[in-house]
């Protein structure tokens, strides 16, 4: 039987909390590999908080062109308005007076954004962050860890694997280059399982 992503088929609704004396807020962290939903997942939770009537604020770092210098885009094309900024320091001051902030591609920012995101909390501010959980070679990327560990809630979402068919939860570089951080999208990136991942991984290191 073909294992059935959770996140497919069982949308998460997160509401505030029921004692209402305690007014902190939380962090929901959306991960997984590329393809896999995450910033459609962003854009919806957002949304959704917009629909309610909460101020949101969106941000994104200013290396992330791929689609839009000011949108956060999905791969399906939704789209949403952001900030872009070069610095998780630049995020408190623009998010003040905010009901709900979003960050997308947030593994992108240094571990600031970890101290940046639990004083948004901390001051009673919904923070809903995306981001890959872990690089082209498969460790855990920048700030995530942190990000998970410190977060209320979190959701990893899967992509399928372009060779088997499997849950991919790996981002494989097709191209040879060794930088960290290259953004690009099927043309650069593939989604894999963990034995597709690792197949590949040992064939590129076979020729190199």
């Amino acid at each position: 039987m073909i294992p059935v992503n959770l996140a497919e088929n069982y949308k998460m609704f997160l509401e505030n909390p029921v004692n209402t004396n305690e007014q902190f807020g939380w962090i929901e962290v959306i991960c997984g590999s590329m393809f896999s939903g995450k910033t459609e997942e962003l854009i919806r939770r957002l949304k959704r908080a917009q629909f309610a009537r909460q101020k949101i604020e969106i941000f994104k770092p200013v290396i992330d062109l791929r689609y839009d210098d000011e949108l956060v885009t999905s791969h399906d094309q939704n789209q949403i308005p952001s900030t872009p900024v070069p610095a998780a320091a630049n995020i408190p001051i623009l998010a003040d007076g905010c009901d709900v902030v979003g960050i997308d591609e947030v593994q992108f920012f240094d571990n600031e954004i970890i101290h940046v995101c639990n004083n948004l909390a901390n001051c009673g501010i919904r923070v809903i962050v995306a981001g890959l959980d872990m690089d082209y070679q498969g460790n855990p990327f920048g700030p995530m860890p942190g990000l998970m560990a410190t977060a209320e809630y979190v959701t990893k979402l899967h992509a399928i694997c372009s060779r088997t068919g499997n849950l991919a939860n790996y981002s494989y570089r097709t191209s040879s280059k060794d930088d960290l951080v290259i953004l690009g999208e099927k043309e650069n990136y593939e989604p894999l399982s963990r034995a597709a991942f690792f197949n590949a991984k040992k064939k590129k290191n076979k020729k190199s």
